[in-house]
């Protein structure tokens, strides 16, 4: 199973589920601390800030990030969950999600993950950047970016409600 949440709800996720994999989303200067049952090589802290374009002073997602995270994923056992968390639950995080279910399903149809997204996070609003780069990396000719569009932006929230992204 895969769980989305914001960092305030991350030992409650972490505890609740049985999660023995975590990526955290996070801007650099936040220190995020491995919880209790992770092992450190089964946290993957990736530092950049949710923003799209770059920005003079922020930590654009990068395309070592975006290897990082599918590599991660790929290495992943599916056999205790893997929480993906960031600042709020709302962007980094559900692209994170739809990337991860994009990964692990190569021959799912993007719109329908995408769909499944919406449907599971009203307020889920995944960063542009992370979801184009992952489309790239993983080949899929646009099809996320165009599948991600097509959800449009999330419901207006301060916080993400934490979510399962189902991945078959």
């Amino acid at each position: 199973m895969l769980h989305v949440c914001s960092l305030s709800r991350l030992p409650e996720t972490v505890t609740a589920t049985g999660a023995k994999s975590l990526v955290t989303l996070i801007n650099a200067e936040m220190e995020v601390p491995t919880p209790v049952g992770i092992a450190p090589d089964r946290h993957l802290n990736l530092a950049f800030n949710d923003i799209v374009d770059p920005v003079g002073g922020l930590i654009a997602v990068s395309e070592r990030h975006i290897d990082d995270l599918i590599g991660f994923i790929r290495t992943w056992d599916r056999e205790a969950p893997l929480v993906i968390h960031c600042w709020a639950g709302i962007s980094r995080s559900t692209a994170g999600a739809y990337v991860a279910a994009c990964t692990l399903n190569p021959e799912a149809d993007e719109y329908r993950l995408a769909a499944i997204l919406r449907r599971q996070s009203p307020s889920a609003t995944p960063n542009a950047r992370i979801v184009a780069m992952a489309d790239r990396h993983l080949g899929r000719d646009g099809r996320m970016i165009d599948a991600i569009r097509g959800i449009g932006r999330g419901a207006n929230a301060f916080e993400g409600t934490p979510f399962v992204m189902p991945l078959d």
